[in-house]
């Protein structure tokens, strides 16, 4: 099975992207490439919700971004986490694991 960015719940897609830069500074296909690598191709993001979440985020002041020279020597904008945005995953996680406890409990009951 493959989810497409259309298919994550609200607010997924940006904890998934500042959580894939919180270790790393990336560019936009590197963040793309890696949420795709590490989900084992289940999640796939398309350049259309990729960037503006991208933009987005760096707009709320929770990435910060500055341009660089990809690893293929292209121009690139690469993305970091500021601390406010470290702060912000850590509650969005946080909300993340409480809400999948509570589905899966409810699975489990059905």
């Amino acid at each position: 099975m493959v989810l497409q960015t259309s298919d994550l719940f609200l607010g997924t897609l940006d904890m998934l992207i500042l959580r894939t830069v919180r270790a790393e500074h990336m560019h936009g296909w590197g963040i793309a490439q890696r949420i795709q690598l590490v989900s084992k191709d289940v999640l796939q993001l398309n350049q259309g919700s990729l960037y503006p979440a991208l933009h987005r985020l760096r707009d709320k002041g929770l990435l910060e971004a500055k341009w660089g020279v990809s690893e293929n020597n292209r121009r690139a904008k690469f993305y970091r986490l500021t601390d406010r945005g470290r702060e912000y995953l850590g509650h969005e996680t946080e909300k993340w694991r409480i809400f999948t406890q509570a589905v899966e409990q409810i699975l489990q009951l059905a």
